[in-house]
């Protein structure tokens, strides 16, 4: 009866509403939904037809404003609130098989005994090893309330039983500098995967570390970041610029102009320095590279960033769930707009601009890229021309290089072949190369990929219906045996060694690290008057 009545009052309230023309756009959406749930045939799940709702309105607007549940936004902010609880380990699952490849040093894990290269068979009675499971769902099953219990069982190369550990949960540090260190006497290298809540902290920490080694220029590999935290952007453009400089603003109708400048000079205002940048590099990366070319601090690298210039502002609801809603502009010190050309509510164009880049001939050359001259800006310092219009466009063009490509790499690093090749060899032979190498510096000038190892390789392939093409395995072979080395010897140290290793067959790298070192090739873009204050 009550729902009857409940039924009678809503059409009264609408067919009123409605004939005195006061139905607003957000009371429709509303009684819309009501409609729905009182009168649908079936039963409904109404937060899902709210949800999908909510999604639909989105989908009107710009590419980049979006919905997420409870779920989805826990798993977009965790990479970058800089922690979470857990047990301490750095894991890859190999088919149905957990191997722990670092134990993170002072961890939980570790100080019980954990050991890179054991396999973890349970957690508090949930079997893993031999159940096919998402990423997503073991991370569930690992991580849990600060403090709580997390009792494992073990399966460890030479004991012959199974091993048990009580871990107790900690918070974790999530770090978003993926390796530093020094490239040569003088420049050091740093390379950030993220922009999150500790990122400028990493930095300045990683930077301190090469100036002890010698350091005196730097480059800065943003390449595939896809940005983060604006703050950790400006946080870090500030070590490098003066004080009053300005780093990024942000401009729309309803929010006016907010502008975001250094407030100290920099901690490292005299060396040169240069970023490496590629088409996938976004938001928080444009905004750092772009305040140092317009700023005329440092030299761009690489190929034409994403052009991801929309501010979102989070608007959260008590379910944990969040409408992510564009509310401004990115624009550099020197006036570009970051944001490359959309359509509202058509974002099928938008996600297929890398597809457009490749065929129109950008990403191979230069030449293939016209810039209109309403785009033209200056930069600050120097009055170089630079072009808005859509991401930021390097000072020195470095063609995509496929010619080591093959489908037969591919598809060993697709289906996993490489990585679990290496993570067994590892695991074999671990003993051995830690008493060969005891250190990082050790196993990179020493450590060499033998005919022995590819052949393995090879079989390793043949037996997961990978085609042999001998052609395709010459081309890439110097590509294979880097990453064979590269991922040995991060499983062996550290991801700082993976990058030592396979960073010299990078164009992008090679070509920025040219420039830092060379001061009259430096100065060809940003002469000395520009970089020494």
């Amino acid at each position: 009866m009550k729902k009857i009545t409940a039924i009678i009052m809503l059409v009264i309230a609408v067919a009123g509403l409605w004939a005195q023309n006061r139905l607003d756009p957000a009371r429709k959406v509303a009684y819309a939904a009501q409609i729905v749930e009182n009168f649908y045939v079936d039963e409904i799940d109404t937060t899902r037809v709210v949800e999908e709702a909510i999604k639909g309105m989105l989908k009107t607007l710009d590419p980049h404003s979006v919905y997420s549940n409870a779920e989805e936004t826990r798993d977009l902010n965790e990479p970058l609130e800089g922690n979470f609880s857990g047990i301490g380990i750095r894991f890859q699952m190999d088919r149905d098989t957990l191997y722990v490849i670092e134990a993170i040093v002072g961890g939980p894990s570790e100080r019980v005994g954990i050991r890179p290269g054991d396999r973890i068979l349970e957690c508090n009675d949930t079997v893993i090893a031999g159940v096919k499971m998402k990423n997503s769902q073991i991370l569930k099953i690992l991580r849990g309330p600060k403090g709580s219990e997390a009792h494992l069982k073990v399966k460890r190369k030479g004991e012959p039983e199974v091993l048990d550990f009580m871990v107790v949960r900690e918070d974790i540090p999530i770090n978003s500098l993926d390796a530093a260190y020094m490239v040569n006497d003088s420049v050091g290298f740093i390379s950030l995967s993220r922009f999150g809540a500790t990122t400028a902290d990493e930095v300045r920490d990683a930077m301190s570390d090469l100036r002890r080694k010698g350091m005196r220029h730097l480059v800065i590999d943003l390449s595939d970041n896809g940005g983060g935290y604006l703050r950790s952007a400006t946080d870090i453009a500030e070590f490098f610029l003066n004080n009053g400089d300005l780093v990024v603003y942000t401009e729309s109708p309803k929010n006016g102009r907010a502008e975001y400048v250094a407030s100290k000079d920099g901690i490292f205002g005299d060396g040169r320095v240069v970023v490496m940048i590629n088409q996938h590099s976004a938001s928080a990366s444009e905004i750092l590279s772009g305040a140092l070319q317009d700023n005329d601090r440092g030299v761009i690298v690489g190929r034409r960033s994403f052009g991801k210039g929309l501010v979102q502002r989070p608007f959260p609801f008590p379910d944990g769930s969040m409408i992510r809603l564009t509310v401004s502009r990115y624009y550099t010190p020197a006036g570009r707009c970051i944001q490359k050309p959309y359509t509202d509510g058509d974002d099928s164009d938008y996600q297929h601009d890398m597809m457009h880049r490749y065929e129109s001939g950008e990403l191979t050359s230069a030449d293939s890229i016209h810039f209109a001259d309403s785009l033209r800006c200056t930069t600050l310092r120097l009055g170089r021309t630079v072009y808005g219009g859509g991401g930021i466009m390097p000072d020195i063009f470095v063609p995509i290089d496929t010619t080591m490509y093959s489908v037969y790499y591919r598809d060993l690093v697709a289906r996993g072949v490489l990585n679990r090749y290496c993570m067994q060899y590892v695991d074999e032979n671990r003993k051995a190369l830690q008493t060969s190498y005891r250190d990082e510096d050790a196993f990179v000038s020493g450590f060499e990929v033998t005919p022995d190892m590819l052949g393995a390789l090879r079989s390793m392939a043949d037996a997961d219906s990978i085609a042999y093409d001998s052609t395709q395995y010459a081309r890439s072979l110097p590509l294979i045996e880097r990453n064979v080395k590269g991922l040995i010897g991060r499983d062996l140290f550290s991801q700082a060694t993976y990058y030592r290793v396979v960073n010299p067959l990078n164009p992008i790298f090679n070509r920025a690290v040219q420039v830092a070192t060379d001061p009259e090739e430096y100065d060809k873009y940003l002469p000395r008057k520009a970089h020494i204050r």
